[in-house]
């Protein structure tokens, strides 16, 4: 009954939160909002100051030539999707994106992929380096939180006080993922796991 319990809570979170996207759609698109891409990078570029691994993926972001230059509007998916040495299909490429999230407080989070989400993210670590614009605060995190329901397509943050205003993040690291295949002694839960490693960021733009 908990287990049930939690899925409806989560499928009425998602329900609200389209809700909120579609009261929002007209005015996003009607007075789009920009922001100073040169200045943001800068920022996230000090935030990872002694993260090796933030500093690297900032790096790569850069290198891409990739330029955000819109604010995201509920419910905030990042601009600039990440590249994956595994993609959507087969070989590297296009992979999924960052997106932050309102239903019980923000978080930052991932969507898309092959297959779904593992629950199980044991030897994966995913991660984002997030600046505030309008207050100056920062911060790395892992991106850890994921139900085992089909309902969830997401994996996020725990709910993080960023304060209110404009906030960049860039999403990097590791992500297990997983479908369904029959079982067999190499599979014998019926599924069949892979590791993407993202080798271009996710960057985004979005409001608290």
């Amino acid at each position: 009954m908990h287990r049930l319990g939690l899925i409806r809570r989560f499928t009425a979170a998602v329900a609200a939160t389209t809700a909120f996207i579609v009261v929002f759609a007209g005015h996003a698109t009607a007075e789009p909002t920009t922001f100073d891409w040169n200045a943001a990078t800068q920022q996230l570029r000090k935030a990872a100051i002694g993260n090796p691994g933030a500093e690297q993926a900032v790096a790569r972001l850069l290198a891409s030539g990739q330029v955000a230059t819109r604010v995201a509007l509920p419910a905030q998916p990042f601009q600039i999707p990440a590249q994956s040495d595994i993609g959507r299909g087969d070989g590297p490429g296009v992979y999924g994106s960052g997106v932050a999230l309102g239903y019980d407080g923000f978080r930052f989070g991932f969507f898309g992929g092959p297959g779904a989400i593992a629950p199980n993210q044991a030897g994966a670590r995913l991660e984002v380096l997030w600046v505030n614009l309008s207050n100056g605060r920062s911060g790395t995190e892992v991106i850890s939180e994921h139900n085992d329901a089909t309902v969830d397509t997401t994996i996020r943050t725990r709910p993080l006080d960023t304060g209110a205003g404009v906030i960049v993040g860039a999403v990097y690291g590791t992500l297990l993922h997983r479908w369904p295949v029959p079982v067999s002694d190499a599979n014998p839960d019926g599924f069949q796991y892979k590791l993407a490693t993202i080798s271009i960021p996710s960057f985004g733009s979005v409001y608290n």
